[in-house]
């Protein structure tokens, strides 16, 4: 089991997900509930789509993520 970055975003009407390190990975919901159950669903069938498609998996951890104050 990889443990892999996620990103919620809250829009003024709904919530989004991406995964940084799986490019074209991206959910939208109404509520983050929701979003963090599509995206939790997205994970393994996008990776799924790599494997038949041949291509490489990407490392998780190939992410850094750090909060900066300005």
């Amino acid at each position: 089991m990889a443990t892999w970055t996620v990103v919620y975003e809250h829009g003024p009407t709904s919530w989004g997900a991406y995964v940084p390190a799986l490019p074209g990975l991206g959910v939208a919901g109404e509520t983050r509930a929701e979003v963090e159950q599509l995206i939790r669903e997205g994970i393994p069938f996008h990776l799924q789509g790599l494997i038949e498609e041949g291509l490489p998996i990407p490392d998780p951890n190939s992410i850094e993520v750090e909060v900066i104050a300005v």
